[in-house]
């Protein structure tokens, strides 16, 4: 079965949060200085998955990502961890996008690598946690897609799919060609290996861009985009202390439930 994952590099979570900046003039978060951005985690579980399908039933594994050229790094983890072939979508039409644009390009990539049968997400992404870029591109392709999906199998000329629910998962069985969105809880992603890394170091990650997919400049980055950032900072928070004193308990007890009354506690 060959199967298409797509790959976002994220600012990396496990980075103290004060080291996190934001643009506000770009309305963009800033890579924490001198951490390198990441694979965002849920795509890992995705990679993982594609490559368990792979081993059990053989085909063909190709990530994709759009970002800056800085994500050829993601790509080349994933090519270390037994991807056999990355692909990167970078163009400056594309900076800005939102999950509409982003998922439209992704989309006609897929197009353009024409053979698949499966692809695979992560769930939704660290960064914007909005998860709506798998649904688009499944929407662009006219695709069927299953969400949060726990155990993904080949079986006989179908996808099963345990996907989670609030009490429980439910079981789908779904014709390919088709999307699912890996949740980590489906699996452990495995590390790369010295003879993986050294591999991928020797692999050339071909660039696309606008031109090369034939996309709608339109559709793309800004000019694609069905949302707007109107406001993006970092909150605040400040605790205020007042005690409440009293000759005895039973006193300040009773000043304490005033005083909530008063705020509209209680």
């Amino acid at each position: 079965m060959d199967i298409i994952v797509t790959l976002k590099q994220v600012p990396d979570p496990e980075a103290p949060k004060e080291s996190f900046r934001i643009d506000d003039t770009a309305m963009k978060i800033l890579n924490p200085a001198n951490v390198d951005p990441v694979i965002n985690g849920f795509d890992e579980n995705a990679i993982e998955a594609a490559l368990q399908m792979r081993e059990a039933g053989g085909g063909k594994v190709v990530a994709v990502s759009m970002g800056e050229e800085g994500a050829t790094r993601a790509l080349k983890q994933a090519l270390a961890m037994g991807v056999d072939e990355g692909i990167l979508l970078h163009d400056a039409a594309f900076a800005n996008a939102d999950a509409t644009s982003t998922a439209y390009v992704l989309a006609e990539a897929i197009k353009k690598i024409g053979t698949y049968q499966l692809i695979l997400c992560g769930r939704q992404a660290s960064d914007w946690d909005q998860a709506q870029v798998p649904s688009g591109i499944a929407e662009f392709l006219g695709l069927p897609s299953v969400t949060a999906a726990q155990k993904v199998e080949v079986q006989g000329d179908v996808i099963r799919v345990q996907r989670l629910l609030e009490d429980g998962y439910e079981v789908l069985d779904v014709r390919p060609p088709c999307l699912v969105t890996i949740s980590n809880e489906a699996n452990k992603p495995r590390y790369p290996t010295l003879k993986g890394i050294m591999a991928a170091g020797k692999k050339k990650i071909p660039v696309w861009n606008t031109a090369e997919l034939g996309v709608d400049p339109a559709h793309v980055g800004n000019a694609g985009a069905r949302t707007k950032v109107t406001k993006l900072y970092i909150p605040r928070f400040e605790g205020k202390c007042e005690f409440i004193e009293g000759e005895t308990p039973e006193e300040m007890g009773e000043k304490l439930a005033l005083r909530l009354r008063e705020l509209k506690i209680i």
